[in-house]
Parts: C-alpha cells; sequence; structure tokens
C-alpha cells in the first residue's frame, strides 16, 4: 500500500469557510469595547448550530495527547445535527483534518495547522478527524450538541493518507 502524503497548510478563514468558522480574533473581527472601556469584546466569532431535534449546547473540554508523528490518518467523522467547535487552551499548535460535507471523499481530505490562538467551528455534516494535539498534551474547550437523536458518525480508514511531519 502507498502512503499519499498531505502537507499541512495555514489555517485561514477564507481557507477554511468551505468546512466551517475559525475562530481568532483579527482585524475582521466584530468588536467593541464594552464593561467601562475595560475589555474589548470580539463579538459572533462562529455559527454555533445545536438546536436541531430539541438540541441544548454543552461546554466541554477535551484533553488530547499528541500522536507519533508522522501521522496516518485512520478516521473520520461528522456531526449530522450540530456544529462543533474546538478553542485551544494552551500555547501549543494542533492539526485539523476536514472533508466536505456528504459521502466521505478521501480524495477530498485537506488538512491545516491551526495556531494556538485560532479555533475551529466544524459546519453541520463537516467529516473532521478528531483534536491533533502538537508537541504536548492540550486541552480545548468544546462547545457542542447535547440531546435527542445520532450526533456522531465514524468511518475508519486504512492509514494510508499520511500527515507530513511538520
Amino acid at each position: 500500500m502507498d502512503n499519499i502524503l498531505v502537507k499541512p497548510k495555514a489555517l485561514t478563514r477564507g481557507a477554511f469557510a468551505a468546512f466551517g468558522d475559525v475562530i481568532e480574533v483579527n482585524s475582521d473581527s466584530n468588536n467593541f469595547s464594552i464593561n467601562d472601556g475595560h475589555t474589548q469584546r470580539y463579538h459572533d466569532l462562529a455559527d454555533v448550530d445545536v438546536t436541531e431535534n430539541n438540541g441544548r449546547t454543552l461546554l466541554n473540554i477535551f484533553r488530547s495527547t499528541p500522536l507519533a508523528q508522522p501521522i496516518a490518518i485512520k478516521m473520520m467523522e461528522r456531526h449530522p445535527l450540530s456544529s462543533q467547535a474546538f478553542i485551544p487552551m494552551g500555547a501549543a499548535p494542533y492539526l485539523v483534518v476536514v472533508a466536505p460535507k456528504g459521502e466521505l471523499d478521501t480524495d477530498k481530505i485537506e488538512v491545516f495547522l491551526a495556531r494556538a490562538d485560532q479555533g475551529v467551528n466544524y459546519h453541520k455534516g463537516t467529516w473532521h478527524h478528531y483534536c491533533l494535539a502538537l508537541n504536548q498534551v492540550s486541552d480545548f474547550l468544546v462547545v457542542d450538541r447535547g440531546g435527542e437523536g445520532h450526533n456522531c458518525d465514524v468511518v475508519s480508514l486504512d492509514g494510508s493518507i499520511v500527515i507530513e511531519p511538520w
């Protein structure tokens, strides 16, 4: 079996738009002053979508352990009823692996290198790998859905798609 090497690219709003939202503070962010001018609010940074089938918002912390590099992609998952957001709580970069909505097409898998000051919000139905911490065990604040209905489809892969070490 020949491996297919995938090179991570920089996580930007434009490059990631088909898969979800990049959660970050930059000059394009809607922001304004609050709390008597002592706080700058960066407002409405992601389209959190959890209400299908009487869903409710869950706040979780996921603690991710780095995998040995090079990383073989052995699974992808999607959430058909909701978005799912990951916001790093530390100072380490991490990898984001995604594929478009619909039937999983492994030829369309993309890999992004996210900075520690960038979160992601996967749109409903977007295929993604679980959090891929780099360098150290990393915590992520995760916003997703609780409630009725099956909300996680998982597909096992053969590991022939490999992320180039960064």
